[in-house]
């Protein structure tokens, strides 16, 4: 008899596993055809906030923490890669890995600082931190102010692939976006990710077991900083500019949201609440309707809705269950 379970469950585990392989292949095929049906630098923006968002759930999702100053990541890689290449005539690959490099950096400081606190006093003090950057670079001279660092050049990757062309800019991108995703799915179903749940769940019994949860939690933080700050980084090159919006604390609530709407703790839920966020935003943006407005009517309905997210709710519904999703949220 228990042979006879066994199998059922060995059999289960491997049509789940098929369906979600299935599943994977056309959405990788679906991005891969996008350009070809919808507007690039759309698509762009999309997947960018989708990384965005994926780094953040790094944080809230997998270690439970809510930063509200993701902002400086995301706007501060963004300034240092325009700078960089714009002013220093910098590749664009170089700009962008010194960009994530100073948003692993601005991690760090930030991080050392928040950790120490925990629930709304860590969000309050990463916010304040993200508001002091703010006024950094609203007076620092090299962002240029109010004006913002324009007309950034996109160059050539690796000194022959020309970036000015909207494909080849877009397929550049959506690499940047698949490494970073595989770089988080790896991070959270490493030894490393497993102790970061740990914490999420029961911090007191994970220092009671001798894990070091400062230092892991750090950790964390730094590489959601460093995500972030690759998001940013490339948005700058696609976008050929980077302001203030980018460095502003509407940003990090945005982020916020996008992950709310998808559901947080699961990897492909912020991807689904960013694409929801920029469609509105790029679809409603002539419409004498605020968008906000729209925005936050969308968001009450969903958390009224979906407790758990949009994703969230389906791999928890008897559907997800059956096609071998786990919502552990």
């Amino acid at each position: 008899m228990a042979d006879i379970t066994e199998t059922i469950q060995t059999e289960k585990s491997r049509t789940a596993l098929s369906v979600q392989a299935g599943f994977l292949l056309a959405g990788l095929l679906l991005l891969l055809l996008a350009p070809f049906f919808f507007y690039p630098i759309f698509l762009m923006k999309l997947l960018c906030f989708a990384l965005f968002a994926c780094a953040f759930n790094l944080l809230l999702g997998y270690t439970g923490l809510l930063s509200f100053g993701h902002a400086t990541f995301f706007g501060g890689a963004a300034y240092f890669t325009a700078y960089t290449v714009k002013a220093w005539g910098l590749p664009p690959e170089l700009g962008i890995l010194i960009g994530v490099m100073g948003a692993a950096f601005l991690g760090l400081v930030m991080g050392f600082f928040a950790i120490r606190r925990q629930g709304i006093y860590f969000a309050m003090i990463t916010l304040a931190l993200s508001q002091m950057f703010f006024f950094f670079c609203l007076q620092a001279k090299f962002t240029e102010g109010e004006d913002g660092i324009q007309s950034v050049p996109r160059g050539h990757l690796f000194g022959f692939i020309d970036l000015n062309s909207s494909t080849n800019m877009y397929y550049f991108v959506l690499a940047v976006f698949i490494i970073g995703v595989l770089i988080i799915w790896r991070f959270i179903n490493s030894p490393f990710g497993m102790i970061l749940k740990s914490i999420r769940e029961n911090e007191q019994r994970a220092i009671s077991l001798g894990y070091s949860v400062a230092r892991y939690k750090l950790g964390a933080f730094v590489m959601s900083a460093a995500l972030a700050g690759l998001a940013g980084a490339v948005k700058s090159i696609v976008f050929q500019f980077a302001t203030l919006t980018d460095v502003a604390w509407q940003m990090s609530g945005e982020v916020i949201l996008m992950t709310l709407l998808g559901g947080i703790g699961t990897l492909i839920g912020p991807l689904f609440g960013a694409g929801l966020v920029v469609a509105l935003e790029n679809y409603l943006a002539t419409s004498e309707f605020p968008v906000t407005i729209i925005t936050g009517i969308v968001f009450m309905v969903c958390v009224l809705i979906f407790r758990r997210g949009i994703i969230g709710e389906f791999y928890a519904s008897r559907l997800g269950r059956k096609l071998g999703f786990v919502y552990r949220r």
